[in-house]
């Protein structure tokens, strides 16, 4: 899989792309603002983009800001941001044109490195990949009635499903069978009164719109 990396500090670039290139990808471009991005992306049309939020020119969410363009003119390009912070603002607008690869991590995920490959394949390959911590805290700041419905095994696997794992993922992670999953995932759609769908990462942006809206 063809990666560009994008991250203002140089050190933390060469980390992820040895990590990367250790793992098997082929990292095209390593570039430090926004504006590089954006021309490299144009130029190398990789798999996915491993982006930092806050880079070059402006200093702001500049890196957030080019991310939604390639989404915009290339939507077949993946796109992995990293933060130091979890802020909900910056998922929701990753989020605004669907959850089909994209991811969202914080910057310490990256020196757990199956988790962070793991995640770069997933986005690259068309599906979604956010971070326990930001789930965790979405989850949570939601308490109506229909949350609340859920039973603490209901409330991880749907936890885990906004992560963007897949049924035998989570059946793997909480040490159950898939059918087990199964019925949890058909549980929580009809508690949260949301439509049960096969697909994956149209799941994740309806239980991440839920919890949201």
């Amino acid at each position: 899989m063809r990666v560009v990396i994008a991250e203002d500090a140089v050190l933390v670039r060469e980390g992820i792309a040895r990590v990367l290139a250790s793992a098997g990808f082929e990292v095209v471009a390593e570039v430090g603002d926004a504006d590089e991005l954006l021309a490299a992306v144009r130029e190398c049309r990789p798999d996915v983009c491993v982006v930092d939020i806050r880079m070059p020119p402006g200093g702001a969410d500049d890196g957030l800001v080019a991310a939604q363009q390639i989404r915009a003119e290339l939507p077949n390009v993946g796109i992995l941001v990293l933060s130091q912070y979890v802020d909900e603002h910056y998922v929701m607008r990753l989020l605004d044109d669907g959850a089909e690869g994209v991811g969202y991590l914080l910057k310490d995920r990256v020196a757990e490195v199956s988790r962070f490959t793991d995640a770069v394949t997933r986005v690259a390959e068309g599906g979604s990949a956010l971070d326990p911590e930001v789930v965790s805290h979405m989850v949570g700041s939601r308490a109506d009635d229909s949350l609340t419905a859920l039973t603490p095994r209901e409330r991880e696997v749907l936890q885990q499903m906004a992560e963007g794992l897949s049924n035998r993922a989570i059946a793997a992670a909480l040490d159950v069978s898939d059918r087990a999953v199964e019925y949890h995932v058909t549980s929580i759609f009809g508690k949260l009164g949301l439509p049960a769908t096969g697909n994956e990462h149209r799941r994740v942006l309806a239980v991440l719109a839920y919890l949201q809206g």
